[in-house]
């Protein structure tokens, strides 16, 4: 019989050794949670080292993810591609093994996590994702899409409130193939003992059960036995969550500093690591592990046959359901429907001919119904707000207990949930979310938009009533900032609107985005349908571009969303002035920001003073007009009024803007 505490052990050696030698590091959860990973990983989690996107593997999250050597010793163990050398280097520039765990770094690494919390409510979404998916491709007897999602969680990631938002979710819509492991030591690191009673003392059991889960309690967290009892219940377990509470001891094997604070988050040291692998009976040199080890880790065969079996599987549905296989290979590819580029020319097309004044949400809902009538991977939501946003198109099916095809999440007043699902979706493959909310509660979804950024993930975001334009709602409604500091996000492309057709190219822009998510700020007040040519203007994919001209322009202003029509009629008047001012759209700046250095200086010619109009902070556009330019912009906060009266107040008018661009000539 081979000895698990050894196989177990090897983990608490790996992460000791990488930590040491990092000099920096989490050793203690790693070294809490062996006993759970070993029974998880070598007897219950089906995936393929192999191949680590195999569409049909059980999903692994590690959302404390801190203890990132834990994952990383795993990854190696079992046979995925990441070397001893690797584990060597870990926390060292360019590795393969960075402090936190990174999506697109690590194979078999299924989302960044760090900021906690995070993990479980992108693994929340992996596990809508895979209701979703198998309600609509499997068939009788064909069961293409079914696994599990498994996710560890510490105290701290309980304590974080998105742990509430994504849990009471989840049990509200019956995700029984999501599975919990929760690290209940006890510990953190605000004191030198580091117990956490006094800042986090309630009955998480209890607050699982209101929530509508499955409870594991009091589960020994490291008797191999006690832990394999309880996965086993939560897998029976099909229309509850399961949250499995193991008591375990953090730095489990580190005689002196074990249970304590002082083993979270700093390397044991070179004399307490000699004591800690003579308390486990490891006999060996720092980062070797014996090859019989390697052997009983090693999940490669096991996991080619899995995925073997499976294919074959696959092979039998493909002959009997054609279509849906290819569909879901379609999907699986991020590929377009063949008729991609035909649909996309009659849509322009359809705007074009049929220009009518609306508001930019309005023809957001419009797009919607033409996308998802093509795109079935869309899946749209919204944090309680879709009578406001627009987001919720009439064929709409939305996600329900007992209810099994889905197109469509109700998050409730979830922003940042919602923000981090959307993670977890887009990261599952074969699907690609949107979430809406007003533009003011993007600060309360910004932890996940950011992590969206970072992760590269195809997730879009609607953000509606846009500006002071709300009028009535007051300043706590009318965001000020927010499109600017959304804009600051690397790796975040901003879209805010004129029309139905910059509406329509944001839309077409987000939608073929793959490299990162997007954000689409439409106004909640109608915006007038800018004039166009017959074949419309195909630079808006640029980001700006010249809306309308003159020849030989003394002065240009640039102007997004709801600024653009002011900027119109601006021009309008000082051409009756005879001053020739020309006016730049530009509805996004970060994808204007890409195009060639010609291209911008085709726009705006060296010499023409430049002024920037936006119903926001100013700060952001001075790069745009230099020093001697000007912007009418919001640098205080809102009023509660009709938006008339609010935009009067901030002289937002066709007239003040006449007078900038008259000042700066």
């Amino acid at each position: 019989m081979e000895d698990r505490k050894l196989l177990a052990n090897a983990i608490r050696a790996l992460t000791m050794d990488a930590v040491e030698k990092a000099k920096s590091g989490h050793p203690g959860m790693p070294m809490g949670m062996a006993e759970i990973s070993e029974v998880l990983w070598r007897h219950h989690l089906r995936h393929n080292p192999k191949n680590p996107k195999w569409i049909n593997r059980d999903r692994f999250v590690v959302s404390n993810g801190h203890g990132s050597m834990l994952l990383y010793a795993l990854l190696h163990l079992s046979g995925y591609d990441l070397s001893l050398e690797e584990i060597k280097r870990f926390r060292q520039f360019g590795s393969k093994t960075p402090g936190h765990p990174e999506y697109g770094i690590t194979d078999g690494v299924e989302t960044t996590t760090g900021p906690l919390g995070q993990g479980l409510a992108n693994a929340v979404g992996m596990a809508i994702a895979e209701k979703i998916m198998s309600a609509e491709f499997n068939e009788p007897n064909f069961d293409i899409i079914n696994h599990n999602t498994f996710v560890f969680v510490g105290d701290g990631c309980l304590m974080e409130g998105i742990s509430h938002e994504v849990s009471s979710l989840a049990g509200l819509l019956e995700l029984g193939k999501l599975i919990v492991i929760y690290d209940d030591n006890g510990i953190s690191i605000d004191s030198d003992k580091g117990d956490i009673k006094s800042w986090f003392n309630e009955d998480t059991p209890k607050r699982y059960e209101s929530y509508g889960w499955q409870v594991v309690k009091d589960v020994d967290g490291h008797d191999f036995q006690s832990i394999d009892d309880a996965i086993k219940k939560a897998q029976k377990n099909l229309t509850q969550p399961t949250i499995i509470c193991c008591k375990t001891i953090i730095g489990k094997g580190a005689p002196n500093k074990q249970g304590t604070g002082g083993v979270h988050g700093a390397p044991l040291g070179s004399e307490e690591i000699v004591l800690a692998k003579r308390e486990i009976g490891w006999e060996h040199q720092p980062f070797e592990i014996p090859q019989n080890i390697y052997r009983s880790w090693d999940c490669s065969a096991r996991g080619e046959q899995w995925e073997k079996s499976w294919q074959s599987t696959f092979e039998d549905y493909a002959t009997k359901f054609p279509a849906k296989a290819k569909e879901l290979n379609r999907r699986i590819n991020g590929e377009f429907p063949k008729n991609w580029d035909h649909f996309k020319k009659e849509l322009f097309k359809d705007i074009l001919n049929n220009p009518k004044d609306a508001a930019t949400r309005k023809s957001s809902l419009e797009i919607i119904e033409n996308l998802t009538a093509l795109l079935p991977e869309i899946l749209g939501g919204s944090a309680d707000l879709a009578a406001s946003n627009l987001t919720m198109h009439k064929e709409a099916n939305p996600v329900q207990k007992g209810k099994a095809k889905a197109d469509y999440v109700f998050y409730g007043v979830r922003e940042f949930g919602m923000g981090a699902i959307m993670n977890g979706l887009a990261l599952y493959g074969g699907l690609i979310p949107f979430g809406g909310t007003f533009l003011v509660f993007s600060d309360y979804a910004r932890s996940s938009l950011r992590l969206a950024a970072l992760m590269k993930l195809r997730a879009i975001y609607i953000f509606t009533h846009d500006s002071i334009g709300l009028g009535e709602d007051g300043p706590t409604h009318q965001p000020v900032e927010q499109a600017s500091s959304l804009r600051l996000i690397p790796n975040m492309t901003v879209w805010r609107p004129c029309d139905s057709y910059e509406t329509a190219a944001a839309w077409i822009s987000a939608v073929e985005n793959k490299d990162g998510p997007t954000s689409l700020l439409l106004s909640r007040q109608n915006l007038p349908a800018q004039i166009r040519g017959i074949n419309g203007d195909n630079q808006v994919s640029r980001g700006g571009y010249i809306l309308v001209d003159s020849e030989d322009p003394l002065a240009i202003i640039i102007a997004t969303g709801s600024e653009v029509g002011l900027a119109v009629d601006a021009q309008q008047i000082l051409a009756k002035k005879n001053k020739a001012v020309r006016v730049v759209s530009m509805p996004s700046t970060t994808v204007f920001d890409r195009q060639s250095v010609d291209y911008k200086k085709k726009l705006f010619p060296k010499g023409v003073p430049v002024v920037a109009v936006e119903a926001g902070v100013s700060d952001y556009w001075r790069k745009y007009v230099g020093l001697e330019g000007e912007v009418l912009g919001v640098d205080r906060y809102g009023e509660s009024a009709p938006a008339e009266e609010v935009f009067e107040d901030f002289g937002l008018t066709s007239r003040e803007l006449v007078r900038r661009v008259e000042k700066i000539l």
